[in-house]
């Protein structure tokens, strides 16, 4: 298991490492030293400053950092209450340090802030051909709600080289 510190609050001193890290996880080549991502699914970038801006100027929203000793960016993960359930987003883990129990930490982290939130369950949406990736959340109690939704036509979340779509997973807190 990687050695992780902390895991706090982004800080917005922080922003464009965490810009670095989601795009090096889910596009690119150096996406392919890890098991997320996104390459072969999508061209163009996964975050930018305005989209991380954006995302944290939603009211309850927060990004979860997990950071090393060495005060590096190894993870995130993007939450945000919505009623009684948490919406879960962009849980990253640095493509050379997956597979390191990073990425459950962050997941537990989350789940444990759902529940100080008073939260009922945490949903997110994950790209229906993500098999690997759904599993992996099945197995640590997601299950889906046979719900599915469009993947945005909108440059600012990729372009799609293939049709994709959301499924929606829920894990009851």
């Amino acid at each position: 298991m990687a050695e992780i510190i902390n895991i706090s609050p982004l800080i917005h001193s922080d922003i464009e490492e965490l810009i670095t890290l989601v795009n090096s996880a889910y596009r690119g080549e150096s996406s392919k030293k890890g098991w997320t991502t996104e390459a072969e699914l999508l061209d163009g970038i996964r975050a930018s400053r305005p989209s991380i801006e954006s995302m944290l100027q939603q009211p309850g929203a927060m990004i979860l950092a997990a950071k090393t000793e060495a005060g590096c960016i190894a993870g995130c993960v993007y939450l945000k209450k919505d009623a009684t359930h948490l919406c879960l987003g962009m849980l990253t883990v640095a493509p050379d340090i997956q597979a390191k129990g990073i990425g459950k930490q962050l997941l537990l982290a989350a789940e444990n802030y759902g529940r100080e939130m008073d939260c009922t369950s945490i949903i997110m949406s994950v790209i229906d051909v993500r098999h690997e990736l759904i599993d992996w959340y099945m197995r640590k109690g997601y299950q889906s709600t046979g719900e599915t939704k469009p993947f945005p036509n909108d440059p600012a979340f990729g372009i799609a080289k293939q049709p994709l779509q959301f499924i929606i997973l829920e894990k009851r807190l």
